[in-house]
This record gives C-alpha cells, sequence and structure tokens, in this order.
C-alpha cells in the first residue's frame, strides 16, 4: 500500500499517523505539510511588511514545517517502509491534492476536528475539501485509535458490496478483524398515501435481498483476516449505522463519487457518517 499522510500541527495528525501503522502493512508513506502564506500576501499585510521581512518570516515556516515533519516521522515504526517527508507550499486542500495524484496513492489520511457541517460551510475544512475531491480512499482519525478489533462494514447496495470486499480482500488489516457486514433498508417515503398498499411486499423483498447480500460479501471475507457475521435493520441509512457505529473501533462505508451538484440533491451516507460519528471512518472510493 502507499499512503499519503496529510500533516499539520494538531493532535489529530499524530493520532493519523498512529493509526495508519497499526492498521496496514505500508510500503511507503509521504508525510506532507502545507505552508500557507497566502493570507500574509493579501492587501491588507502587505504593505505592513518588507520584503526582507516576508522572506524571513517565509522561510521560519517551512522550518518549522520540517520540524514537524521530523517529529511525525518519529512516530513511525522502523519497519513501517519507506516515508518521504515533503514541505511545500500553497493551500493545504491542494497540497495534499496533488501529493496523492504523483504518488498515486492507494490511501491518504487525514486528521479531523470534527467541525460540524454548518461550521465548515463558514470555516471550510481540509479534510472534507480533500474527502470531496481525491481520487483514492480515504481514511479521517478524529480521535486516537488504540485498537481495531471491531470494524462496522456498511454497505448500501450490489455496487458497495462489491467495491468494500475488493478493497478489503486487496488491503487486508494488519491483525486479524471481527467484521460486521451491515445494511440498512430504508424506510420508503410514499407521496401518494394510495401507494401505501404495496409496503408490506416491498419491505419483505427489499430485506431478502439485503439479508442475502450481507450473507454473500460475509462468505467472500470470511477466513485468515476477518471473522465476518451480518445484521440488517430498517431505518434511515446515516442515523442508523452512526448509533451502531459507536460500538466499533471503525466504519467501513464506500462513497458513490458523486459530483458536487448529484450529491446536495441526492445526499450522501458517508460524508453525513464523517460527520455524525466519532470513530474513524474509512471512505472507500470508486
Amino acid at each position: 500500500m502507499r499512503a499519503v499522510v496529510a500533516v499539520d500541527w494538531t493532535d489529530e495528525t499524530f493520532s493519523a499517523v498512529q493509526a495508519l501503522t497499526r492498521l496496514y502493512e505500508v510500503k511507503e508513506i509521504d508525510l506532507v505539510h502545507a505552508v500557507d502564506v497566502r493570507p500574509f500576501e493579501s492587501p491588507l499585510f502587505a504593505p505592513a511588511m518588507a520584503k526582507e521581512a516576508y522572506a524571513e518570516f517565509r522561510q521560519a515556516l517551512v522550518n518549522f514545517g520540517q520540524q514537524l515533519l521530523e517529529q511525525t516521522a518519529a512516530l513511525i515504526p522502523p519497519d513501517a517502509g519507506s516515508v518521504r517527508r515533503l514541505c511545500e507550499m500553497g493551500a493545504p486542500a491542494e497540497v495534499v491534492l496533488d501529493t496523492v495524484r504523483a504518488a498515486s496513492a492507494d490511501l491518504v489520511v487525514l486528521g479531523a476536528r470534527g467541525r460540524g457541517r454548518i461550521s465548515e460551510l463558514v470555516l471550510g475544512s481540509v479534510s472534507h475539501k480533500v474527502l470531496l475531491k481525491v481520487p483514492c480512499s480515504t481514511l479521517i482519525i478524529k480521535r486516537s485509535l488504540v485498537s481495531c478489533r471491531r470494524v462496522l462494514l456498511a454497505i448500501e447496495g450490489a455496487d458497495d458490496a462489491e467495491r468494500l470486499q475488493s478493497w478489503l480482500l486487496a488491503h487486508p488489516f494488519k491483525h486479524s478483524v471481527e467484521l460486521t457486514v451491515f445494511n440498512v433498508v430504508p424506510n420508503p417515503y410514499f407521496g401518494d398515501p394510495g401507494a401505501g398498499f404495496a409496503y408490506a411486499s416491498w419491505m419483505k423483498e427489499a430485506e431478502q435481498f439485503a439479508e442475502q447480500l450481507v450473507q454473500n460479501v460475509a462468505s467472500a471475507l470470511n477466513g485468515t483476516h476477518y471473522s465476518a457475521t451480518t445484521q440488517v435493520i430498517r431505518g434511515f441509512p446515516a442515523e442508523e449505522i452512526a448509533k451502531v457505529a459507536e460500538h466499533f473501533d471503525l466504519v467501513v462505508v464506500s462513497s458513490h463519487g458523486r459530483k458536487a451538484i448529484a450529491r446536495f440533491l441526492l445526499g450522501s451516507v458517508s460524508h453525513s457518517l464523517v460527520h455524525r460519528v466519532t470513530c474513524p471512518v474509512l471512505v472507500v472510493r470508486p
């Protein structure tokens, strides 16, 4: 596996690095830190800062960034694979995305402070911007991952099941885990009250399909790395998954890779979960 870890001065960064090496055998790790001096180049600041002072200030930020990368690299076990330290100038989200593309990474790892959706719209969030645009899978860390014994694999449909199954087989965890293959049969909304007559028949078929789907995934994954069980319930997917996730060390979901407009109109369980749950979330991309 090739992984990129976004590095800043938050505690979540150090938790992210530790989580990566606890979860996976990684051959190559790129630690990337972005030095963002754009605020100091605005017309409000530029006149007050002499060119010489600005150059010294910029170099100081670069030096601090390099020190941070060294401290972060020290957390990686010697047998974890090759480690590159990249201190780049630019907007953090764009720097991370450029690094992921250049490295052809399998996974990007991000620490997140856990802002709500409203504050993200106002303040922005590097982890959120990267999650929306990154071409590979994403591991979001909000708290320290002490161990990973229980994993919740939340699937929505057949495409999700195939995508998640392929990822877990191609990138098994370092240690075997108890895996719960989980599906929520959504409660239908009938705009026309007359359509309710078909509810019982529809739910029965939907639940049968869901049961077969999770059983197929569990059967395919059961083995050396995974001990899989299944669970199917009714409800609203994001809400129910978030409730169940409280009892797990990691949640694994799939992203449909929708563009911004489609995501806004149709919603996204994976993006909703990133905001709702407190445990680490692995979002597997198409």
